[in-house]
């Protein structure tokens, strides 16, 4: 998949309009980013119930708190791709507070080059998180799997007096001969002999 292909969204939490209407010119480049703008953490927090987001840009300080704990809510807790805008005096004491945590960090103010290099930071991290996030899945799938597959032998074991090779050889012939996955034979085997003890 080609990184231009993909749809991105972005929340933005800025309640400086100046900032935002500079960052709408930046983003209307990108066809590809659909965004879009809560003024306060509150807000964003509420919007985050509703939604998952890819990217996240906060240009803090907010009407409510600086920004900082959501940033790292963000980045610790889900696969989303926070930046962090901050006043340049305040840089280094805050960088030091969240770059352990993944956050992407850039002094104010900035260029409008700048911010479309951030944004293209932005996407590359998206699309690692994002393999990760396959992974991750991919990983799971295959737990369940060998979970289902052994309980599937256990029955076997149980019920039809099988040894454990003997029990494994049945399920992975019967995929074989069907031409279906281990666990569709599991789960066959699972409902015809499962009492639910």
């Amino acid at each position: 998949m080609k990184l231009k292909q993909r749809q991105y969204n972005v929340l933005v939490v800025s309640a400086q309009p100046k900032f935002n209407d500079s960052l709408n010119s930046i983003i209307a480049e990108r066809r590809h980013i659909e965004y879009e703008v809560q003024t306060s953490v509150n807000a964003a927090r509420r919007r985050l119930l509703d939604r998952s987001f890819d990217m996240m840009i906060i240009n803090a300080p907010l009407p409510d708190e600086d920004g900082v704990r959501l940033a790292i809510d963000r980045a610790l807790g889900t696969y989303c791709s926070v930046l962090l805008l901050v006043a340049n005096e305040y840089y280094d004491g805050i960088f030091e507070r969240v770059c352990s945590q993944g956050v992407y960090m850039l002094p104010k103010p900035l260029s409008a080059q700048l911010m479309r290099q951030a944004l293209d930071w932005l996407e590359v991290s998206c699309e690692r998180l994002g393999s990760i996030e396959q992974k991750s899945v991919s990983f799971e799938n295959r737990m369940n799997e060998i979970k289902l597959v052994n309980r599937a032998k256990w029955l076997l074991i149980s019920v039809q007096g099988l040894t454990e090779d003997q029990a494994h050889h049945r399920i992975e012939k019967m995929a074989m001969d069907r031409c279906v996955p281990k666990h569709v034979i599991a789960e066959e085997i699972i409902a015809m002999n499962d009492t639910g003890d």
